[in-house]
């Protein structure tokens, strides 16, 4: 076997398996350009290397795959203090393309919480596998922020209208939500994964049958969801999801009164332009829009609000939907100067 081990990656191979884990479990495995550097390392040499036939990507941990990016270190940059938030999310999503186009197979295995960055590292692969305690999502309105990662690419393409629910809300997609909304391809209980690497050791991916998830929520509420989330404003999805006789689309009318008005808007329009696009181009669109997040006061406000102080109470700036105008969600688009 041959090791290469940094303290936040583990990357080895085994037979013919080249396998990575991210090793930051008490964060969650949230990503750091450290970490998407070395992984886009280990994907460049595995690619030329006729030994390893088959990559798997793992994370450390009971509590999930990975979290997302290192918030944190985001609001350090913010001000300096850290690495450039934009490089950090060019190399991103550079990863996220190389993992999409890999040559030889990929698995993924979606444990625990996979959200933002983590589905960014994961739901491209050619091989996704959930589990019982899968959560997936993308929860970046929460913080002032679209979703990214080429996440789009995928919620714009799951069927009827969940993807946009998904998108703006923040909703979670356990196991089953997940393969129907084509965020995964196969459900392993947990307890089957102890000996996947050994099996992946031989190069060839196993059949890995057609097992059922527990069900889950999202797509049990397809009635509402698709009725209230069509067209292009989301005054009006609002306005249906609180007429709505359904608790639940009532429930997801007052989430989206706690997001980020411009967020929430160039969300939606990133959701609808994605569906015509291919994953780079939306990878693309990702950093013209990330970068104007970047410079927009909502994100180091989201980021304090949710994850410094912790008092959930964000001061948006505009504070309301009616004060976004159709020209500065336009802005977010533009090509770069």
């Amino acid at each position: 076997m041959a090791e290469s081990t940094t303290d936040q990656v583990l990357m080895r191979v085994a037979g013919r398996l080249g396998h990575i884990t991210l090793n930051r479990p008490k964060q969650i495995n949230a990503l750091t350009l450290e970490m998407v550097t070395a992984v886009r390392a280990a994907l460049a040499q595995w690619r030329v290397d006729e030994q390893v036939q088959l990559v798997l990507i793992d994370g450390a941990g009971e509590r999930g795959l990975c979290a997302g990016a290192d918030i944190r270190l985001l609001h350090q940059g913010l001000s300096d203090a850290a690495i450039d938030p934009l490089e950090f999310l060019r190399v991103e999503y550079q990863m996220n393309s190389e993992l999409a186009h890999y040559p030889k197979p990929v698995v993924a295995v979606m444990t625990g919480l996979t959200l933002g960055g983590g589905m960014g590292i994961s739901a491209h692969c050619s091989v996704r596998i959930v589990t019982q305690t899968s959560q997936v999502g993308m929860p970046e309105t929460a913080i002032g922020l679209s979703p990214d990662v080429g996440g789009l690419y995928l919620l714009s393409r799951a069927p009827g209208e969940v993807g946009t629910h998904a998108a703006l809300t923040g909703a979670r997609f356990g196991p089953a939500d997940a393969i129907a909304a084509g965020l995964a391809d196969y459900y392993l209980p947990a307890a089957g994964l102890a000996g996947l690497a050994e099996q992946l050791q031989s190069g060839v991916v196993p059949d890995f049958g057609a097992a059922a998830a527990p069900p889950g929520d999202l797509f049990a509420n397809r009635d509402w969801i698709d009725r209230c989330y069509t067209g292009d404003e989301v005054e009006v999805m609002v306005e249906a999801l609180q007429a709505s006789i359904e608790p639940a689309a009532r429930t997801a009318a007052a989430t989206l009164a706690k997001m980020s008005p411009t967020a929430l808007k160039v969300t939606l329009q990133a959701t609808r332009r994605a569906a015509t696009m291919t994953l780079d181009e939306v990878l693309d669109q990702d950093l013209r829009v990330g970068s104007r997040f970047l410079r927009h006061p909502d994100l180091a406000e989201g980021i304090r609000a949710q994850v410094i102080d912790k008092d959930r109470r964000p001061g948006w700036q505009p504070a309301e939907l009616a004060e976004v105008s159709a020209g500065q969600v336009d802005e977010f688009f533009a090509p770069f100067g």
